[in-house]
């Protein structure tokens, strides 16, 4: 069973044009997903997958191994173009998103581990404590409940679980007032938390990721507008792995100039 990395790439994007060719800091923004995904101990290729014979120029250029696709609705449809004609049915995918320059390899390595350690997986995703009601509230930051086992039992923009006999903002205060742990110590305690922000990386079975670019959008998909939702409509499991935090995605010309700031500090 080998592990792949497949990092969708495509060259349009509406609020921030051409952004992982992006290059303030001396490097394309796409470089930057790429090398941390090289980093991950248990991947045994990182490929980047795209349409635009712009980025596979880029990518090529440092290095990264290119699969040119056609045109796709989604990162997930486009790789499953790649894994149809590269990848056994048992091997674990894993999406790495283009847009998230910080993201931490051992956040892959984790979902590798997950899926390579339990045969009856179909996907793995990963969740982090949530502990501001800017982020509970936001329609755009999205919310997983999981099982005692891990297992997610539902995903929505809405902020889930509901918290019937007290104020989120009171019990996100009472977490917010404790001396925040550090590092994996968050792990052990997150549960003061009883909400988690999924984080849009997974890991697939390669077999189960072509059956679900096969099937059509379900009905709670097209509700929430999140395409994991058919896969938990149509019965495949997913584990939802808890990480202490999240690497943040690069959607606006704002997000982009914070990037660079942080990076010339670094």
């Amino acid at each position: 069973m080998g592990a792949v990395g497949i990092i969708p790439a495509r060259l349009a994007s509406s609020r921030l044009p051409r952004k992982l060719l992006l290059n303030q800091t001396g490097r394309p923004l796409l470089q930057y997903a790429w090398e941390a995904a090289c980093r991950a101990r248990t991947l045994d290729a990182v490929v980047i997958a795209t349409d635009s014979a712009e980025i596979a120029e880029v990518a090529a250029g440092f290095g990264a191994t290119v699969e040119m696709t056609g045109e796709h609705p989604s990162g997930t449809d486009r790789i499953g173009e790649v894994v149809r004609r590269r990848c056994h049915p048992s091997d674990v995918i894993v999406n790495v998103q283009a847009d998230e320059p910080d993201l931490a390899p051992e956040h892959i390595d984790r979902l590798v581990s997950a899926m390579q350690g339990d045969p009856e997986l179909g996907m793995a995703t990963l969740g982090t404590p949530i502990t501001t009601l800017e982020v509970l509230l936001h329609p755009a930051r999205v919310k997983v409940v999981r099982a005692v086992n891990g297992r997610a039992l539902y995903f929505s923009r809405l902020p889930i679980p509901a918290c019937r006999d007290e104020d989120p903002a009171e019990r996100l205060r009472r977490i917010a007032s404790q001396e925040a742990p550090a590092g994996d110590a968050l792990l052990r305690t997150w549960d003061s938390s009883p909400w988690l922000l999924h984080i849009g990386m997974y890991a697939y079975r390669a077999r189960v990721l072509t059956e679900l670019t096969q099937l059509p959008p379900s009905p709670l998909e097209r509700l929430e507008c999140l395409e994991q939702l058919r896969a938990l409509e149509h019965g495949i499991p997913i584990q939802v792995e808890v990480v202490s935090h999240s690497a943040a995605g690069i959607d606006t010309p704002e997000d982009y100039q914070r990037f660079v700031a942080r990076r010339s500090a670094a």
